[in-house]
């Protein structure tokens, strides 16, 4: 390339999301990310978010889901009705009400962290818009996508609160139908959402179980 051209990709990029309607309306409503929507449209649908809650979102950097999730849960008398932990590995610029845990979700000291938070170890709901940097190795960047999703889950199987649920971003593609179901031996229902907020060309979608069922007994 010659010296003092820049790449062609980084003027497209920049154009798009300059006119990006989603990042224009972030900045309109104080949101860090064009993010915020997708998460606003599925909570729209679904009904995830209800102020009482306990909830614990991974990796939550900048913020953007963690102010839906403020906002949804509401205030009264000044005090958050509910309770919200976000971990990320990246410092957060402090949101009021929330409670942050800095580190990374993958390591044991994190979850340990993590735990020593969680009101009698339980949670209702667990989000997670967590993904991996991206190497363009389709095979690499899927395993990575699909550790994320199964400590997601593993997490959730010991801490949302029978009847909680997850939501957590994917990859359609390779590996996605094991995802799915993996969900289905663990929730009563298991649901597909692709936000209009995620761009048309992403291959990335949200995984979504309602209904934590029951984990069975242990047989003496």
């Amino acid at each position: 390339m010659p010296a003092g051209k820049k790449p062609r990709f980084n003027q497209n990029w920049m154009h798009r999301h300059l006119n990006d309607p989603y990042v224009r309306k972030a900045q309109q409503k104080g949101y860090r990310s064009r993010a915020a929507f997708k998460l606003a449209e599925i909570d729209d649908q679904d009904k995830l978010i209800k102020p009482g809650m306990c909830i614990v979102e991974l990796g939550a950097a900048p913020g953007s889901w963690t102010q839906v999730v403020r906002e949804r849960l509401g205030f009264a008398d000044h005090r958050l009705r509910g309770r919200v932990i976000a971990v990320d590995m990246l410092p957060i610029e402090p949101l009021d009400g929330i409670h942050f845990v800095e580190g990374d979700f993958r390591e044991e000291s994190t979850l340990k962290a993590l735990q020593s938070v969680l009101p009698e170890g339980h949670c209702d709901l667990v989000i997670s818009d967590m993904a991996p940097n991206l190497s363009g190795v389709a095979a690499a960047d899927t395993a990575r996508m699909g550790d994320l999703i199964e400590l997601s889950l593993d997490f959730s199987k010991l801490h949302l609160k029978v009847g909680g649920c997850l939501l957590v971003k994917s990859f359609q593609g390779s590996g996605f139908s094991q995802w799915v179901e993996s969900f289905k031996r663990e929730f009563r229902q298991v649901l597909i959402r692709k936000p209009k907020a995620s761009r048309e060309e992403s291959s990335e979608t949200y995984l979504l179980g309602k209904g934590l069922l029951p984990r069975p007994s242990a047989i003496p």
